[in-house]
């Protein structure tokens, strides 16, 4: 057997290179410590931001509009509205937001009580929320398709079998 192979010994460190090597570590510390206590922090909410805006589904006779805030505090705000044949049909408000650790959508419909529905999927062309003891819908699913359109759907098993319904909406210009 051989002996290990032995490396040439390294003289020792000078002061002036310890110092340099400390004011280093003392830059790039807080660098560390803030990108970890921004990750920590993210906004979960965030990767939403595609949903914020102005989008609307027309037909002959009827207008739907749906409109979100952009992510602030963890939270986007919306609303929607149904007008057909010049009278206000449904009206719903909206909200995404953080409950009890997880990203939830709650929808308010024409005043009826609210109704969470908690996130399956949050990314940047998805987001999808589920309900399963909810009559219908019990899940929602927005869907990015480019810059300018989503689909939204929403659907539910009924009796064993899905029924649902896809809402083709385009961005338009926020009104004002």
């Amino acid at each position: 057997m051989m002996p290990p192979a032995q490396s040439p010994a390294r003289p020792a460190a000078s002061p002036a290179e310890v110092a340099a090597i400390a004011a280093l570590a003392i830059v790039l510390l807080p660098v560390g410590v803030h990108a970890q206590a921004a990750s920590a922090n993210a906004d979960p909410v965030a990767p939403l931001a595609w949903m914020a805006g102005c989008w609307e589904v027309r037909t002959a006779t009827r207008v739907t509009e749906e409109q979100w805030m952009r992510p602030a505090g963890s939270s986007m705000l919306g609303m929607s509205r149904t007008v057909a044949g010049g009278a206000l049909r449904e009206w719903e408000s909206l909200r995404v937001a953080v409950v009890q650790g997880r990203v939830t959508y709650i929808a308010t419909p024409s005043g009826q009580r609210e109704t969470p529905f908690a996130a399956t999927v949050v990314s940047d062309t998805l987001a999808a929320f589920e309900n399963p003891t909810h009559d219908f819908p019990q899940r929602i699913a927005y869907r990015r398709i480019g810059n300018d359109s989503l689909v939204a759907r929403i659907s539910a098993t009924q009796g064993g079998k899905e029924r649902g319904m896809d809402i083709p909406m385009k961005r338009v210009r926020c009104g004002g």
